[in-house]
């Protein structure tokens, strides 16, 4: 099982290869959940993930044979740009296998680093047969994305930087997929901060861990925004250290996800992937627990496709009471979106979007119905525009 001077020897084979991101104290992130947060943003990584450091330091082991025959490994985005950007550096040939559901941003920026990318299958564990097929046929050295202790032992130089940088701590929360991250984190936390809680995060669909710490169980999988944890089994040599170093697991859902990548954009202003976000999601998700701690978790990742970074705001915004969308039964007659227009204006609203529909929605060919998105403060802004609009036309949120 690795250890602290695993650790500490990958810190020093991959210097100068990657970035020794900036540790920092979100005073924004800490008033909303109660307790002091600081930040360890690996989202800064030229690839924009804490991966490359597993990366970086399994590639620096290989013998010059294995250099030859090159290299191949399987990941849905990050594990794949760490793998594809170190083995550039390196003059190694790479070939990535990656699921056809990957977001695009993720191949294009793999595929930019000179690998030969091949999509393949409809989950993680029927492109990691694929990759398996491959690596047989072609003779090349297999980087597994976490069961393999050189890319725990770099994954872990996250933590020990973190620790090094960061003042007193009680508490590390670390996102959990295949387990390299968490692994090599508590190898180094538990010799450098002894007594420190070390818990792991989870999405609903991916918690293997749930019954920690009894057994294993099989999740459903499917969707979800945090694809970079989206593994159904942590690895064997990463389950090893969990099961002896790991204090407790959190289950976190999506929304509380979507949630955090909004928090995290707004509050912190750093852009994070749904993995990237998961740790900050399962300290709002158990604010009591957490309240008054010293808390330090990973913003491991920042590669979230834009189109659904911006659903994620959006869709966090009508949440919480800033975007409202109000259906209104409204006479046909001129003057009357004048009339709602300077109802809203008047109170500060901003209108975003405007339907108005006669033919087909409208119970009466004497009415019309009007659907309005408009942009509010905070909720008791948006029920201010509401009543007032309320006390002239009939008025339902949708």
């Amino acid at each position: 099982m690795i250890g602290l001077a695993d650790v500490r020897a990958a810190q020093a084979r991959i210097a100068g290869r990657v970035l020794r991101t900036p540790t920092v104290p979100s005073h924004a992130l800490s008033r909303a959940a109660g307790c002091e947060i600081t930040l360890k943003l690996d989202n800064l990584q030229a690839v924009g993930s804490f991966k490359e450091r597993g990366a970086a330091n399994r590639l620096a082991l290989l013998t010059e044979a294995e250099r030859a025959r090159g290299v191949i490994t399987v990941s849905a985005g990050n594990h794949a740009q760490g793998v594809a950007r170190h083995a550039s550096l390196l003059g190694i040939d790479a070939v990535i296998v990656m699921p056809r559901f990957t977001p695009a941003a993720k191949v294009t920026r793999t595929a930019s680093w000179g690998a030969r990318v091949v999509l393949h299958g409809l989950s993680f564990a029927e492109a990691t047969l694929h990759a398996n097929e491959l690596c047989q046929s072609e003779q090349r050295v297999f980087v597994h994305p976490y069961d393999d202790e050189a890319v725990m032992a770099g994954q872990g130089t996250l933590t020990l930087e973190l620790l090094e940088d960061a003042g007193p701590l009680d508490t590390l929360v670390i996102p959990i997929g295949g387990g390299g991250l968490i692994s090599g984190g508590a190898a180094a936390a538990v010799e450098m901060r002894p007594g420190i809680e070390i818990i792991g995060v989870q999405v609903e669909n991916y918690s293997s861990l749930s019954s920690f710490p009894g057994e294993e169980v099989m999740p459903p999988g499917g969707a979800t925004i945090a694809e970079g944890i989206a593994v159904l089994q942590i690895g064997r040599q990463p389950l090893a250290v969990v099961r002896r170093h790991v204090n407790r697991i959190i289950t976190v859902s999506e929304r509380a996800v979507e949630d955090a990548i909004t928090l995290m954009a707004e509050g912190a202003k750093q852009i994070a992937e749904g993995a990237g976000a998961a740790a900050l999601a399962a300290i709002l998700s158990e604010p009591g627990y957490f309240r008054d701690r010293r808390v330090a978790l990973p913003v491991c990742g920042g590669n979230i496709d834009s189109r659904i970074l911006a659903n994620t705001l959006l869709r966090s915004l009508l949440r919480d009471g800033r975007l409202l969308r109000l259906i209104m039964e409204i006479p046909d007659r001129p003057g009357v979106l004048a009339d709602i227009a300077t109802i809203i204006g008047e109170r500060g609203g901003n209108i975003i979007e405007v339907s108005h529909q006669r033919l087909f929605a409208a119970p009466s060919v004497q009415a019309a119905e009007l659907e309005v998105m408009l942009e509010a403060r905070d909720p008791a802004h948006a029920d201010e525009i509401a009543l007032a609009l309320g006390e002239r036309y009939i008025v339902r949120r949708a």
